[in-house]
């Protein structure tokens, strides 16, 4: 499936029953307001989706489901978080073979590879599968910067084709589309930083509060991309207050709950991950209510 790294690709959760099993059902729903809302593009198993508590074969039928019924209507992105070369490559291939469009890559987990491993790393990833791979640039919570000159090698590799920006360093776009123009597509992963990334050039935004906010994420990115700066800074800053629900350490439960009161997902968790409980509930939830009473017309 030919696509462009362009528009917002949400950053889906995997949803659970209550018997801590994949809710296939309430995963669907929210799906499908994705793509109402007018998503470019889904990515699995990734932070919000728990990827580190998933087991492979829960990941895969995800990905199989997930493709089943997108039906072609958007591309289908797996998310490759592996501790080893060898698994990775596995990865890859499988996600293919499940019938995935492209892979978000990230470097080596837990081990702080040097550049030249990093890049081994993706180069035998990037050799294993015809997949289009947007590299997911994070080193504030992965350790692990991929830079300018990292990238320069990898502008030979035709399906390294994107960055997913969470350097925090919003200069970094700018540098980015400086050196290498529009060979890399440049997706902003950091939700507090978007509008501003978009603005400076970023053509895409892979999104996190979009699991419960679809629509009003995608409206700032196309009032932005069309020019309408400040009906976008008026959502924006509207919508700040949730946004920082993604840069937190329980991300996964602050964007579930916000699923929870917009009617789009549940709480479950999957431990050591555990619902909300106490003042903590009660901060977020009157911060997601505080949002949706003042939600702009």
């Amino acid at each position: 499936m030919q696509f462009e790294w362009e528009g917002v690709f949400p950053a889906l959760t995997t949803p659970f029953t209550a018997d801590d099993r994949i809710d296939f059902s309430t995963f669907n729903f929210n799906l499908q307001a994705q793509l109402n809302a007018g998503a470019k593009g889904v990515i699995l198993g990734g932070t919000l989706g728990e990827a580190s508590s998933l087991l492979n074969a829960e990941k895969y039928e995800l990905v199989r489901y997930t493709v089943e019924q997108v039906s072609g209507r958007v591309p289908v992105i797996m998310n490759i978080a592996e501790q080893t070369t060898k698994g990775a490559v596995a990865a890859a291939k499988e996600a293919q073979h499940c019938g995935a469009a492209g892979l978000m890559l990230l470097p080596p987990m837990r081990y702080n590879a040097d550049a030249h491993e990093t890049l081994t790393y993706f180069k035998a990833v990037a050799d294993a599968t015809p997949l289009p791979i947007m590299i997911y640039n994070n080193p504030v919570d992965y350790k692990i910067l991929v830079t300018l000159e990292m990238f320069a090698e990898m502008s030979d590799w035709p399906t390294i084709q994107a960055v997913k920006e969470s350097t925090r360093d919003i200069s970094n776009v700018t540098r980015m589309l400086n050196r290498f123009g529009n060979r890399f597509k440049i997706l902003c992963g950091v939700d507090t930083l978007a509008l501003e990334s978009l603005l400076m050039g970023a053509h895409g935004w892979v999104a996190g509060l979009v699991d419960a906010f679809p629509q009003e994420t995608v409206d700032i990115f196309n009032l932005a991309k069309s020019g309408h700066v400040e009906e976008a800074r008026k959502l924006y800053q509207w919508f700040l207050p949730l946004l920082e629900l993604d840069i937190h350490p329980k991300l996964v439960q602050y964007i579930k709950l916000a699923e929870v009161a917009t009617g789009l997902g549940t709480e479950y968790v999957r431990a050591p991950r555990l619902p909300l409980e106490g003042e903590e509930r009660i901060r977020v939830w009157n911060i997601i209510q505080d949002a949706i009473r003042l939600k702009p017309k």
